[in-house]
């Protein structure tokens, strides 16, 4: 199973406003924090602001906020609006599928318990969960001061 680039940089994102509760954060020192594109991340947070997980304020004072306390915002519910679909394998997508076997195969059946599991065990943490190094975490997204 493989996350999409664009998954792994919305919980970036997250952790990111996680960390700097109480103050807005730009895209660009989202950016710099992390050597992401910007562009990038502006589509990662219109995705996270239209879900409601990230608050966004326009302007030139702007940029984003969690929307919500970082423990009620559960990381398996972010990791479904964020990864759109779970096609593991050509079966899973009834549009694309050729697998002459899928009648009696059980291959699908076995991934899909598997993944329902992999997304059982999301459910159970939430972004507070991936901020308990707060410290070490804040240190490492920051840029040297010259």
């Amino acid at each position: 199973m493989h996350l999409k680039r664009y998954t792994d940089f919305s919980l970036r994102v997250l952790i990111y406003l996680g960390l700097h509760r109480g103050r807005l954060v730009t895209i660009a020192e989202i950016a710099d924090a992390f050597d992401i594109s910007r562009n990038h991340l502006m589509k990662i947070a219109q995705r996270l602001t239209a879900a409601g997980f990230v608050r966004g304020v326009p302007g030139k004072n702007g940029g984003l906020a969690l929307a919500r306390n970082p423990e009620t915002i559960n990381l398996g519910q972010v990791i479904r609006q964020m990864e759109g679909n779970f096609d593991i394998v050509e079966c899973f997508n009834a549009d694309e599928n050729g697998c002459r076997i899928l009648p009696i195969c059980n291959l699908k059946t076995l991934l899909g318990d598997a993944l329902d599991r992999f997304l059982e065990t999301l459910d159970q943490y939430s972004v507070q969960d991936l901020l308990q190094h707060k410290g070490a975490l804040t240190r490492l997204t920051s840029k040297p001061q010259a």
